[in-house]
């Protein structure tokens, strides 16, 4: 299969792929799973190593050359240095990434690295036991904060921990969470409370805004200088540099939405293809994949799909300032799939 340019009706490309493997997690984060049950994918469902590594060469094909891989929590998969291996042992695969709450890093970070993950993405709210079990459910904060220190330990650069601020909760924590990311060699990126698919207890008074959040750490730290994005137009943080040197990024798609550079795509753990976080409907490939179909039919799927993408979702939420959560949780239940640990962040 050759090489295909392949662009929406935007002129985005499509170049970023988000492959979330389960929809399972072992936290229960407020914004993202607040809720005490939730309808599972059924485990039948799932795309095999094997069909993920098919799909990986059939977007490879299209223009994508950035893999991350999500859930739920990824490392609750069996054997994902396998299929790290897998991915990354494509010649035109540059950049795979993981994105996990860190709870399960410690015991597979020899494994991830030894596959070839390039770069890590954990997810950290807090340094406070208490508030991270009562924000997370969970008493494992030392296992997260253990597995950043390891990560750094056995070479992982490029690291970065995602800090979702939300008023009430968080905001007094800034400089701390800084301060660690620094210690153990990552670089913080505070993201804006989003009113994304399973946020049922978002509110915009809960959003502490990018405006905010630079203004706090200005008042501690002294004055940030915004750097330029001109090597990754596409990605989702501004990043900033603090007088000590110390990068950090925010990620604002409440209040300043990046729609238009918008190159990432998802595909969840039953091979459903998302064109955008907030859309309703998806595109089965897993139906295209177990008919039997060549990898030619696959693309030409793939292809008309992402040439029709007009999404703009975040930008569009933004334009209705009085608005609520994005699903009741009634329109959860009934389809999982608009779940943001389904989808994948």
């Amino acid at each position: 299969m050759m090489n295909r340019v392949v662009q929406d009706t935007f002129g985005r490309p499509l170049r970023n792929l988000r492959i979330s493997v389960t929809d399972r997690c072992n936290l229960r984060c407020r914004y993202c799973m607040p809720e005490d049950e939730y309808v599972w994918l059924p485990k039948a469902s799932l795309l095999s190593f094997e069909e993920l590594e098919r799909l990986v060469h059939v977007f490879a094909g299209l223009g994508v050359d950035k893999i991350r891989l999500t859930g739920g929590e990824p490392l609750l998969r069996r054997g994902m240095a396998d299929l790290i291996g897998r991915i990354t042992a494509h010649p035109d695969i540059r950049d795979v990434a993981m994105t996990t709450n860190g709870v399960l890093l410690c015991r597979v970070l020899p494994a991830l690295k030894q596959a070839g993950l390039h770069r890590l993405t954990v997810s950290l709210d807090t340094l406070h036991h208490d508030r991270f079990e009562a924000f997370a459910k969970s008493a494992r904060l030392h296992d997260v904060l253990r597995g950043l220190q390891v990560a750094n330990d056995v070479g992982f650069v490029g690291t970065k921990i995602n800090s979702v601020i939300t008023r009430g909760v968080n905001e007094d924590e800034l400089v701390s969470l800084l301060g660690f990311a620094e210690s153990v060699g990552a670089e913080l990126r505070f993201i804006e409370y989003m009113d994304v698919g399973g946020a049922t207890q978002w509110s915009l008074q809960k959003v502490v805004s990018r405006a905010e959040i630079l203004e706090k750490v200005e008042a501690e730290l002294g004055t940030v200088e915004p750097m330029p994005r001109a090597d990754s137009p596409s990605a989702p943080a501004e990043r900033f540099r603090l007088p000590s040197g110390q990068t950090f990024g925010v990620i604002a798609s409440t209040t300043a939405p990046f729609c238009r550079d918008c190159d990432r795509a998802r595909i969840t753990a039953d091979g459903v293809f998302y064109l955008c976080l907030y859309a309703d409907q998806g595109i089965d490939l897993r139906a295209v994949l177990r008919s039997g179909s060549s990898d030619e039919v696959v693309a030409d799927t793939i292809v008309r799909a992402w040439a029709r993408r007009d999404d703009r979702g975040a930008e569009r939420r933004r334009e209705t300032p009085e608005r609520g959560v994005l699903y009741q949780i009634e329109g959860l239940r009934s389809d999982p799939h608009r779940e943001m640990h389904t989808r994948g962040g």
